[in-house]
């Protein structure tokens, strides 16, 4: 953690919703006229699209049918945790983006499924904001849990995690049901050992519920809509969080235990708004100071 360089770490899998959450942060930036550098997950991913499909292949020969992108050996963590640390210390750091499609490979110049080269971060930042797979990972060979001023976990339930990724990947992807569903059986032996226990470490949770049938993700022809949903939040540590100011700007709330609240799922960016305004603005008036 760092008083002059803070970061704010947001965590959570692959069609958890974590870009929807960088959205909102956005908007909290350019309202308080917080300069942010950005870095995403899939920028520090070990291998490109050409080598991750060489190593599954490998992976497979040798028997191991538990290799993914989820897995911390697949994802350059301790060029992560480097960046972490240096922006801690110095403000400074790199990155680089992965280029998912053609219309980032048309914005960047370089073949989808590939990697920009690295690039600086612009000087003069307040703070650092990551979203990803691997913000707040604590394990014998990295620890940026420890090095993160601010971890936010975004974590739907399964099923409609799951649900939200096979529309995802079919929509954007073109991938085929069945093929999605090869990628979340491969990758739930790390989502276990590498993505769950992240959210021990963070500050605050988010899990979307739906309030509709989703005991079949693998067929939902719909994934259900925010207003088909609540969300439960959990505060890592309660003190400090006005759960009456909370309750009474967001209609339809309710506390559930001493660190948790129960909010329409609609009224997620709201909730958002309210709780990390403050939190920004102090990280932000903090690293000023010192």
């Amino acid at each position: 953690m760092s008083k002059k360089h803070p970061i704010i770490s947001v965590t959570g899998s692959s069609g958890a919703g974590t870009s929807t959450v960088k959205t909102t942060f956005d908007q909290i930036f350019r309202r308080e006229g917080v300069k942010a550098v950005s870095i995403e997950g899939d920028a520090f991913h070990r291998y490109n699209r050409a080598e991750m499909k060489a190593e599954l292949e490998a992976r497979k020969a040798a028997g191991d049918e538990t290799f993914s992108h989820f897995s911390y050996d697949a994802n350059a963590l301790d060029e992560l945790e480097n960046v972490f640390r240096t922006y801690g210390e110095t403000g400074g750091g790199r990155t680089r983006t992965y280029i998912h499609d053609d219309q980032e490979a048309e914005k960047f110049g370089v073949p989808p499924g590939n990697f920009t080269d690295w690039r600086p971060f612009e000087s003069g930042s307040d703070l650092m904001f990551y979203e990803g797979l691997h913000g707040a990972v604590r394990c014998d060979e990295v620890n940026l849990s420890d090095l993160a001023d601010l971890k936010i976990g975004v974590v739907p339930v399964i099923n409609l995690e799951w649900t939200q990724k096979i529309h995802r990947d079919k929509a954007s992807r073109g991938y085929s049901t069945e093929a999605v569903t090869d990628v979340i059986l491969r990758r739930m032996h790390a989502y276990v050992h590498c993505i769950c226990p992240q959210f021990t470490e963070t500050d605050v949770n988010f899990q979307r519920v739906p309030v509709v049938d989703t005991s079949n993700p693998f067929v939902a022809r719909w994934i259900p809509t925010p207003d088909e949903s609540l969300l439960v939040i959990r505060f890592k540590n309660p003190r400090g969080i006005d759960f009456p100011y909370l309750t009474s700007m967001i209609h339809d709330s309710w506390m559930t235990r001493a660190n948790s609240i129960v909010i329409p799922g609609g009224k997620m960016d709201l909730a958002m708004q309210l709780i990390f305004t403050p939190m920004v603005n102090r990280l932000v008036h903090e690293s000023k100071r010192a």
